[in-house]
């Protein structure tokens, strides 16, 4: 996610805000100007290396039902691990008691699907492992974000006084990631455009549920899409920006190609249509 930050901004362009979801907010943290790279690493190898220490076990399941419907049926053992928008909340925590709220939900007429993991992230699943997070994250500098930074725990803008806490990264760990609200509060603060920088285009897909739910025309786009070539891909989404009004470095794009960057004159009359 760092790279492509690097390769898109080498491109010209750059964003207002940052945001990421679940541990893509570290990166997100880390282009924002919070952690260097080299601490944006260590905290994610910390986190990875405690979390893999866990027992396996537990379940996380996608579900379709609004927050307050699926807080109504939470049970001892689950926790809602994510809101994605305004009908995805993801449940985590014990299997038998995730899987019967999801069987409620399935037997109800709603989507649910189980996720592929290998643990029960952001659930009570991570209690153990919150102490020993701390003393990294403790280790590690801080600074003020160069870039507005949506937070995660919040749904909101972070401030500078969370993100350069070392228990606001304990909470991330811990608390369910607001990722529709993180969406709302970007549409509210005028963002039209959004680049989604990963592997392929799931966030995108999240985020235009919550933009159409609030009538949002904003553009969601994916730098990568997992089947299509990268080159195909990204080129295509600096396109579509391009479409929708942002002003790319085509020298900068274009620079060591094949042919290389070259003007021509087109007519001067309108197309005909």
């Amino acid at each position: 996610e760092v790279a492509l930050f690097r390769l898109v901004e080498s491109w010209g362009i750059r964003p207002d805000f940052a945001a990421g979801h679940s541990i893509g907010e570290i990166a997100a943290a880390h282009v924002a100007g919070v952690f260097s790279l080299e601490d944006a690493c260590k905290v994610v190898a910390a986190r990875a290396r405690l979390m893999n220490a866990l027992p396996s076990g537990g379940a996380m399941v996608a579900v379709q039902a609004t927050e307050e419907e699926v807080t109504a049926l939470l049970t001892a053992g689950v926790s809602i691990a994510a809101v994605n928008g305004p009908r995805s909340v993801v449940l985590s925590g014990d299997e038998g008691a995730v899987l019967d709220i999801a069987d409620k939900l399935t037997a109800d007429g709603r989507k649910t699907r189980r996720l592929r993991v290998s643990h029960a992230f952001h659930s009570l699943h991570m209690d153990a492992i919150l102490d020993d997070f701390r003393r990294v994250t403790r280790s590690v500098d801080y600074h003020a974000p160069r870039i507005p930074l949506v937070s995660n725990v919040t749904g909101e803008a972070a401030t500078e006084e969370q993100v350069c806490s070392p228990d606001y990264w304990v909470r991330h760990v811990r608390e369910a990631v607001r990722f529709g609200d993180g969406i709302r509060t970007l549409a509210e603060s005028g963002v039209t455009a959004f680049l989604e920088l990963g592997p392929d285009g799931g966030l995108c897909a999240m985020a235009q549920d919550t933009l159409d739910a609030l009538a949002s025309r904003a553009l969601a786009v994916p730098v990568l899409r997992k089947d299509r070539g990268e080159q195909e891909s990204a080129v295509t989404a600096l396109a579509r920006l391009y479409a929708d009004g942002a002003a790319p470095d085509w020298d900068a794009l274009l620079a060591g190609t094949a042919t290389g960057p070259r003007r021509n004159d087109l007519p001067t009359y309108p197309f005909q249509r």
